[in-house]
């Protein structure tokens, strides 16, 4: 099987960001931090993503000397290099001089020089800076053989208000509109409280002093400050492109809040056409009070998932901590075990890195007691760094892993801009819209099933797929409609949900019901949505066993669709819940309520037999047990068995594999501790 992605280092990468320049008054640490690096088994470091001030002191007055000498260091015991920019947080000197760099916020304030990422995308002097000293790093070490890729800036986000964003937000909406408020004024609905724009110069970004109602012009200030951020990424990498157009690039994309769901601020799927390599930050709360950790692990398997399907390539995981943080509310550290098994977990679903932030703790300001892999002891005699020395250990055991892939014959879809707009509709539960966790739930019933699954978006290609999951995709263009229409025709099986299909891409609402199309794909009309309170509840009735639905019940009218569950309460009580429809070669179900987790399970594992979705290699466990997999070559799967539970777990392995580390042959029985996870060759 030919590899579809190799990084330039062709070697899985261990290690993560570093911060020298923190450093360069203490020359006994820095060569310590050269040792200890060779026994923790690292080979790959981040050096200079926070290191503007260190690199030009003054304007024009640059310091490069100390960059040579720690990147001469790494290559001198045989590590590499991701060259970062250093534009994720500017100097005071610059600040000072060109205020016109700092951001405004949505309430109109001028913010003050400070925290990361307090720059407009849209100032010229600051895309003017970032080019320049970017041209500078590149000049310099295009040709340096341990820089293997540039990791540009860090965690773009946020937004600015400032003259500069208005006038951009405005050229882009004349560039979306055609030049023409009459298509503009229909698509934000101008007419509904006298809004009607009749002068570009009217338009101004949402805000809570100002406009902030207007769905249409929310979705679109929204898609702008993406693509807005895009841009500046894509000015600020020209010089690396033009200079070193051999090296790839990448940026770390973030997952959001406790229920570690995709960062919402920008649109990912936009985004990860202008990279080389897909990276992401992971910071799952481990070991917290609302999760199990079963639930966890499936919700960082998802978010893997998806960003390694927006390449279809490996990923790298560009942040970890070996510890614990210091910015969830409990700031817990990692249990025995744990961070083996989290690491084997990124490498199971497609990471061919397992990199940490940060190398060593900073010693004052807000990061001093966030994890690290060297404490402020500079101690290798702690379970954190042998934790880190043992996954280093098993990288270097299991370089066959570095550019495998994964087979998925089931897609879900994820849409940030439909998460943007539901999240704006006033309707339905406020609190409980959750259309992330909501794909997450369904999700959940593949990976406790060993069934691989990629995540993707809606403009992605679905004939590859037997299976296609679509919850609630309440924004869905005519465009979208007719690709899932043309998937099912041609013999796919699609599944969607309540509040799906609602509204259009400028978040305008379908006139005359359902979409037409949909209406004969899925063979009913959803006439309305009865929406719970916390305390609500209905149950259906789903092949003799009863189930509990909260939050949402869709009120059905059937046209040619069979009906395989009903309502047992409420106005409703006995009309269909769950329906299936034969259309062209393919069949379309509609699930109607937000059911419960059993709901899923059984719902899902009907159609995991009837299309025959099989694991790579079977293996029997119980809950909290994930079994994934990748191709290492035609006939070879390196296969991880993992268990997210905090108690021993008998497995029973189908067919003869070779544990990848201790050469030994496993079949029949096996007993994993908590925490445990196990990597198996696996012929077949």
């Amino acid at each position: 099987m030919e590899k579809k992605y190799q990084t330039s280092a062709n070697f899985l990468l261990h290690g993560g960001d570093y911060n020298p320049d923190q450093w360069l008054d203490y020359p006994e640490v820095l060569a310590q931090d050269i040792e200890l690096m060779k026994e923790a088994n690292a080979n790959a470091f981040s050096i200079g993503m926070f290191a503007w001030a260190s690199l030009e002191p003054e304007e024009g007055v640059y310091n490069f000397e100390w960059l040579d000498d720690i990147i001469n260091n790494i290559a001198s015991i045989g590590g590499k290099v991701l060259l970062s920019t250093p534009s994720g947080a500017r100097p005071a000197w610059m600040s000072q001089k060109y205020p016109e760099v700092l951001r405004v916020n949505a309430s109109r304030q001028k913010l003050l020089h400070g925290a990361r990422h307090n720059h407009c995308f849209s100032s010229p002097v600051y895309r003017e800076k970032t080019q320049k000293i970017n041209r500078l790093l590149a000049e310099r070490y295009g040709d340096n053989p341990a820089i293997v890729m540039w990791h540009v800036s860090n965690e773009y986000g946020g937004e600015c208000h400032c003259d500069y964003c208005q006038q951009a937000f405005r050229s882009w909406l004349k560039d979306r509109y055609n030049n023409n408020l009459d298509e503009l004024n229909h698509a934000w609905w101008g007419p509904f409280w006298s809004h009607t724009i009749t002068d570009w110069t009217q338009i101004e970004s949402p805000s809570p002093i100002g406009e902030d109602a207007v769905h249409g012009m929310n979705l679109d200030w929204r898609r702008f400050v993406s693509d807005q951020t895009i841009d500046f990424y894509k000015n600020e990498i020209a010089p690396l492109r033009e200079l070193t157009p051999g090296i790839p690039i990448t940026t770390n994309f973030m997952a959001d809040g406790n229920d570690l769901i995709p960062f919402q601020g920008l649109d990912y799927s936009k985004f990860a056409k202008e990279v080389d390599v897909m990276s992401w930050d992971a910071y799952p709360a481990w070991h917290n009070d609302w999760d199990t950790t079963a639930d966890l692990a499936m919700k960082v398997a998802f978010v893997d998932d998806l960003y390694r399907s927006l390449k279809d390539q490996p990923f790298l995981l560009l942040e970890s901590t070996p510890s614990g943080v210091n910015w969830h509310n409990v700031n817990k550290a990692k249990r025995p075990g744990m961070h083996y098994l989290s690491a084997m977990q990124m490498l199971a679903h497609g990471s061919d890195s397992i990199m940490y932030f940060q190398w060593r703790k900073s010693r004052g300001s807000s990061e001093k007691f966030h994890g690290a892999v060297v404490d402020h002891d500079g101690s290798t005699d702690n379970r954190v760094f042998q934790d880190v020395k043992e996954v280093g250990q098993a990288l270097k055991d299991m370089p066959a892993i570095a550019g495998s892939m994964r087979q998925s014959e089931v897609a879900f879809v994820y849409d940030w801009e439909n998460h943007w707009a539901l999240g704006d509709a006033q309707g339905y539960g406020l609190q409980t819209k959750r259309y992330p966790q909501t794909v997450q739930e369904h999700y959940r019933a593949f990976w406790e099933n060993d069934i691989p699954v990629d995540v993707i978006t809606k403009e992605q290609d679905f004939s590859a797929y037997k299976l296609l999951v679509v919850p609630m995709l309440y924004m869905m263009s005519e465009e979208t409609i007719s690709r899932l229409k043309a998937f099912v025709q041609a013999g796919g099986k699609l599944v969607t949900t309540y509040i799906s299909g609602i509204v259009n891409e400028h978040d305008l609402t379908y006139l005359g019901g359902w979409p037409k199309d949909l209406q004969e794909v899925f063979g009913v009309q959803p006439l309305e949505t009865d929406t719970f309170y916390p305390s609500d509840r209905n149950q259906l009735a789903y092949q003799g066993k009863h189930y509990e639905i909260t939050d949402y019940a869709t009120v059905l009218s059937v046209d040619s669709a069979d009906v395989l569950a009903h309502y047992e309460a409420d106005f409703y009580k006995g009309t269909p819940a769950v329906t299936k429809n034969q259309f062209g070669e393919g069949t379309a179900y509609y699930i109607g309520a937000r059911m419960e987790a059993d709901f899923q399970r059984d719902f899902y594992a009907d159609l995991i037999e009837e299309l025959e979705l099989k694991a790579v290699l079977s293996v029997d466990h119980g809950r909290g047990v994930s079994v994934q997999s990748r191709q290492i070559s035609e006939d070879t799967h390196y296969v991880f068995i993992m268990n997210f539970t905090e108690e021993e777990q008998t497995i029973t392995v189908q067919e003869l594999v070779t544990d990848v580390r201790t050469k030994e042959e496993l079949l029949g029985d096996m007993t994993l501790a908590p925490y445990e996870a196990r990597v198996v060759a696996y012929k077949g």
